[in-house]
């Protein structure tokens, strides 16, 4: 069972896992707006992850966490 969250405090809606996501399931949560007045980012499909990583490594935030 794969787990990926992304702290909503610290994310800065950056776009940048969205990019690299292969498989195209990371949104920003327009329903959210950190303090900072941010829309933070959220899996809206955590079953169709792969744990491939890839939002970990190039968030500049360290604002995901993926648990296998």
């Amino acid at each position: 069972m794969k787990n990926i969250t992304f702290n909503a405090e610290t994310c800065k809606g950056c776009e940048l896992c969205i990019d690299v996501c292969p498989k195209k399931i990371i949104i920003l949560d327009k329903d959210k707006i950190n303090k900072n007045g941010h829309h933070p980012a959220a899996v809206k499909d955590p079953e169709a992850c792969i744990s491939c990583g890839q939002c970990y490594i190039i968030c500049p935030q360290i604002a995901v966490k993926i648990e296998k």
